[in-house]
């Protein structure tokens, strides 16, 4: 198995991850960043280092997971960090970094297998709205929307959990990122564009909850918005 170890560490991987010393596998080593899982050949899994900066950590992971052919990700991190960690980084696992060889070819093989089983596409549909996590395209009555990726990172995880209402600074969190430095407002402002381009007859999908924050509500359409919004 090619795994292709992302670090900004001293030495190379073996040093982040002493155990790969004695397992079998061909390894390249590149800096931690996006352009790296661009410039590198194919590998069979990503190894992101998240025991120094959690932030460029995130960033690449999420780059990897939306890209066109997402590799399977096992994370590197610290006791003290793993409170940082987030699904929505898109890892397949994570490892310490300690962890005995047993172990570290177990989570490897385990994430390997995971990704190569067939797995239905991922879709959510909430009433006339459809939203495909596998293609990024969201469809009204079977027309396509042209959102941004923000935008339908926003609407898919809204939909992920219909009815339940989010404040502004969750969102942030979940969709932007712990390391997003911007104001809760720019929620604001993508939550106005999403409504405008579900049109006037859709835009109640996203509901206001007066003083908490934002819901998408399946019975939207037909009600209308909280006054201010």
């Amino acid at each position: 198995m090619r795994v292709l170890v992302l670090t900004d560490g001293p030495g190379d991987g073996k040093a982040l991850l002493p155990a790969l010393e004695f397992l079998d596998h061909s390894l390249a080593f590149a800096a931690l960043s996006p352009e790296s899982l661009r410039s590198q050949g194919p590998a069979d899994l990503v190894l992101v280092d998240a025991t120094g900066d959690l932030g460029r950590a995130s960033v690449t992971c999420r780059a990897n997971a939306s890209s066109d052919l997402p590799r399977p990700c096992l994370v590197v991190i610290g006791d003290g960090a793993l409170a940082a960690l987030k699904a929505s980084w898109g890892y397949d696992d994570w490892v310490l970094p300690h962890a005995q060889p047993a172990e570290l070819e177990t989570r490897i093989r385990l994430v390997a297998e995971r990704s190569g089983a067939h797995r239905p596409g991922r879709a959510a549909s909430i009433g006339e709205l459809n939203i495909d996590e596998d293609t990024y395209v969201v469809r009204l009555r079977g027309v396509p929307l042209d959102l941004t990726f923000r935008e339908f990172e926003l609407l898919k995880y809204l939909a992920g959990n219909p009815g339940r209402v989010f404040t502004r600074d969750h969102l942030l969190q979940e969709v932007w990122g712990y390391d997003y430095y911007g104001g809760t407002r720019t929620v604001d402002v993508h939550i106005r564009r999403l409504r405008a381009k579900l049109g006037a007859e859709y835009e109640a999908l996203i509901g206001t909850v007066r003083g908490v924050g934002y819901k998408l509500d399946p019975l939207g359409p037909g009600r209308p918005l909280d006054a201010g919004e």
